[in-house]
């Protein structure tokens, strides 16, 4: 699933792309993708004629703020992509018009399509349809759990070391599961736990009530620095993670422990081991990340 230095690139290029244009129509071929309004002729009601003012990012949804003081909100999930270019729809299927990464075969997925004005067309691209389009007034919006039960952004400026310590001592879960739940940080999944933990060289299933205040301090400043790494590399794409453009991110290139289960731990040439926490996988270094 996109995270945060993922979800910051496609709002990063969404801005430059789709800013000051006006959703003029939508086309779609799953309904289920509608989560508020749920019928979609409800939805089209709403998001047509409006002009995109904003894009912007809390935790892993994109948030576009439309004129008229609406809100769309996306949430891509697991497999889904925003992708800008332009589609023909043929038998009720997208076609790309566009070379390049566009042609791949996250085209082949695509299920929402916003006609813009100037020509341009932003799509909604999602193998497994677990993606969510939800739209309405602004202030209702960011009242849903969706929003309002979020935790802090780690990479805010008043998210400081202590406000940090005061969330991770109160719970007593693996601290690789804390860092994962959207209500505690927002924005930090399986990939950039696994980074960040082995940056801190802390065992991931280390009770996180359980962690000094030295290694707290370890982790948290490991937390800003991959984070922003990341989001200068335009995140990472060892699954489905694409930008706007169809491109990969680069951060996949410098993974020290995701899904690197076997290969050397570029510190001490160690094996790099997976294990079960949660129903998730975790990577580490048995030797830097001992328990």
């Amino acid at each position: 699933m996109p995270e945060l230095p993922e979800i910051e690139t496609v709002v990063g290029d969404l801005n430059k792309k789709i800013l000051g244009l006006t959703i003029q129509d939508i086309w779609y071929d799953w309904k289920k993708q509608f989560k508020l309004p749920k019928d979609p002729r409800e939805f089209k009601k709403i998001v047509v004629g409006r002009k995109i003012i904003g894009v912007r990012r809390r935790a892993k949804n994109i948030l576009i703020d439309l004129s008229g003081g609406c809100l769309l909100l996306i949430h891509q999930k697991m497999t889904g992509h925003l992708l800008v270019g332009k589609w023909k729809i043929d038998k009720n299927k997208p076609v790309s018009l566009l070379k390049g990464p566009l042609r791949e075969k996250v085209n082949d997925y695509i299920h929402l399509i916003f006609y813009l004005s100037g020509g341009k067309e932003l799509a909604l691209s999602d193998l497994r349809k677990f993606a969510k389009v939800m739209a309405g007034p602004r202030e209702t919006m960011e009242n849903l759990p969706d929003l309002a039960e979020l935790g802090p952004e780690p990479l805010d400026r008043y998210f400081d070391i202590s406000i940090f310590r005061n969330i991770i001592k109160e719970e007593r879960r693996p601290i690789k599961q804390v860092l994962m739940d959207q209500n505690v940080i927002a924005g930090i999944g399986n990939i950039y736990s696994d980074e960040i933990l082995w940056e801190a060289e802390i065992f991931p299933l280390k009770k996180a009530d359980k962690l000094s205040a030295a290694q707290l301090g370890r982790i948290f400043r490991a937390m800003k620095t991959i984070l922003k790494k990341a989001i200068r590399l335009r995140g990472t794409s060892t699954s489905d993670f694409r930008d706007p453009a169809g491109r990969e991110g680069r951060y996949t290139f410098v993974r020290k422990v995701y899904r690197r289960e076997g290969k050397p731990c570029s510190r001490c040439q160690t094996a790099i081991k997976r294990v079960k926490i949660g129903g998730r996988s975790g990577h580490y270094c048995p030797v830097c990340q001992k328990n």
